[in-house]
Order: structure tokens, then C-alpha cells, then sequence
């Protein structure tokens, strides 16, 4: 599988080699078994020759940030892992009201650098616990904002190394989906359009939003965010959960949270079939007593 090659290959070029790496030290749900490699680029130069030469070799690649919303197989990755993190994470000011941020930035680091300026229109992604890269590919949104809604460009590169650079409306953002999510361009960088406003309102909102995600949801608890997508709208799928008797429904180490229904969390020691078991309890439960489809909203990534 040529993992000997990308391993000289990529030490050659500056990044960061780990073997066997376990991918429960990568995510937030703290779950998923070891891969053949990790590679941490530190430039997207370095990100375009990986690309290049994973393609023309073959190799299988996952890229991660966070790890904020994927459940990995028990079994670990049959393949190679880029992890774009802080040393991918460069976030500057590129103009009075934009901010360009690298795929590895933290989306809070992000927030904190819009306040610094006094730019509005990210309050709503203070807290999401995850990169731009992530939040990007997954249309991230809370509290009634999108990134669709602050997204003014995404620089991404493809397969053979090359590199293209999106408008807005070519990124065919959608509910907790874009076009990253169908192709496979990895996301170098989003360039974020935002708004001029008063730094304490600013300042304000987004503790209020901290105190929401606190209150509500099991920050206590490693887990993926919301488990579904909303089947509608106007339909909550925590309220739903609930409402059909599940709250604290458990699998092995998985159990539905007590104190969010819409989160599946490791209560400890869970392992992928627990949460892949319950969630799929959970969904002919619903699908039986309500008629709704609920679509899984977290990334699960199979060994092979």
C-alpha cells in the first residue's frame, strides 16, 4: 500500500509522521482504533504534493481537524490520516471586514479574532467545537446562523495537488452539507465576510450563546454533536427523542444524553458499535412511532 513511501515522502517535506496512531486521541467523541499513518502538513504547499501523491499512489486518505464530527471504526483506518490542526490553523485580517482563516483554525479562535475588530456575524459559531475546515464541509450552524451566511470564498485542493478557489454561490451549501461533502477537494482555507458593530454587543452575545451550549448540551461527556439532522424544519429531533421514552436509553457505553436527547455521548469506555447500535435503535424507533426518517448528522468512517 505504499505507507513506507508517504512516510520518506512526507518527513521529506517537513510534516509530522506518527504510526498506529489511535484516532480516539483525534476525536471528540473519543472513540476510534489506530491508523496505518498520521500526517500533520504545516503548509498548503505541503497539503497539495500529500494530495498529489496519495492520488497517483492510491493510498485511501481521511483528512481531520477536530475530529468534532465523525465516529471511526473500533477497528481504527486502513489507510492514511491528514490532520490539519494548529499548525494549519493561520487566521488574519485580509481586509476591514474579512478574515481569512486556514482549514486547522478553531472556529472559536476565529470568533475571538472577529471580536478583537469588532466584526460581527460569527457570534453564532463561538462554542462549536470544531475548525473551519469541518465547519465549512458541513455547513456548521447554531443558533439560527450558518457559515453559508458569513462565507465569502473557500480556497480547496484536489487530488492531483491543484488548487481552485470558490465564490459563495459555488459552494452549493446546504442543511449541514456542501459540495466538499460530495467531491474530493480538501479545504485549504474560507474566507469569512463580516459585518462592523459595537465589540461589547459582540462580546455579549456570544457569552449569552456560551451560556446556551453550557446549559443545554452534555459538554460533560465526549460525543459528535447533534447525533440527526432535523427531518423538518420546525421539527426537533431531541423534543422527538424524548417525547418516544428514549431519554437515557443506553448501549453498552453509548447512551442517549439525560440532559440533551439529541446527543448520543460516551458515557464511557463506548465503542463504535455501541454508538452505531444506538443510533440505529434510535432511528426505527422514530421512524415506527412517528413515520420520520432521521439521517444521521455525524460522519461515520469505516475501517476499509
Amino acid at each position: 500500500m505504499h505507507f513506507n513511501e508517504l512516510s520518506e515522502f512526507a518527513e521529506g517535506l517537513g510534516c509530522t509522521v506518527m504510526r498506529d496512531e489511535p484516532l480516539s486521541k483525534h476525536t471528540t467523541f473519543r472513540i476510534g482504533g489506530p491508523c496505518r499513518l498520521m500526517i500533520v502538513p504545516d503548509s498548503a504547499e505541503a497539503l497539495a504534493s500529500l494530495r498529489r501523491f496519495t492520488g497517483e499512489k492510491g493510498i485511501r486518505t481521511l483528512i481531520i481537524g477536530k475530529g468534532s464530527n465523525m465516529l471511526c471504526a473500533d477497528e481504527g483506518f486502513d489507510g492514511a490520516v491528514i490532520l490539519l490542526d494548529k499548525t494549519f490553523g493561520k487566521i488574519e485580517l485580509i481586509s476591514d471586514d474579512t478574515i481569512r482563516a486556514e482549514a486547522g483554525a478553531q472556529l472559536i479562535s476565529v470568533c475571538t479574532k472577529a471580536l478583537e475588530h469588532s466584526l460581527t456575524g460569527l457570534e453564532f459559531a463561538y462554542g462549536i467545537p470544531g475548525t473551519v475546515g469541518g465547519g465549512i464541509f458541513m455547513n456548521a450552524g447554531a443558533y439560527g446562523g450558518e457559515m453559508r451566511n458569513v462565507i465569502e470564498s473557500v480556497t480547496a485542493v484536489d487530488r492531483n495537488g491543484e488548487f481552485h478557489t470558490y465564490s459563495a454561490d459555488e459552494l452549493a451549501f446546504t442543511y449541514r452539507s456542501s459540495r466538499f461533502a460530495k467531491s474530493d477537494e480538501v479545504i485549504v482555507s474560507g474566507d469569512f465576510k463580516l459585518s462592523h458593530g459595537d465589540k461589547d454587543e459582540i462580546s455579549a452575545e456570544m457569552e449569552r450563546l456560551m451560556g446556551c451550549r453550557r446549559s443545554k448540551q452534555p459538554l460533560d461527556f465526549p460525543n459528535a454533536g447533534s447525533t440527526f439532522k432535523r427531518p423538518e424544519e420546525d421539527v426537533y429531533v431531541g423534543k422527538l427523542i424524548q417525547d418516544n421514552g428514549l431519554r437515557g436509553k443506553t448501549i453498552g457505553g453509548a447512551q442517549v444524553s439525560e440532559k440533551h436527547c439529541g446527543f448520543v455521548v460516551n458515557k464511557g469506555g463506548a465503542t463504535c458499535d455501541d454508538v452505531t447500535s444506538l443510533i440505529k435503535m434510535i432511528q426505527d424507533t422514530i421512524k415506527e412511532r412517528t413515520g420520520y426518517s432521521l439521517e444521521c448528522e455525524v460522519r461515520i468512517i469505516p475501517y476499509k
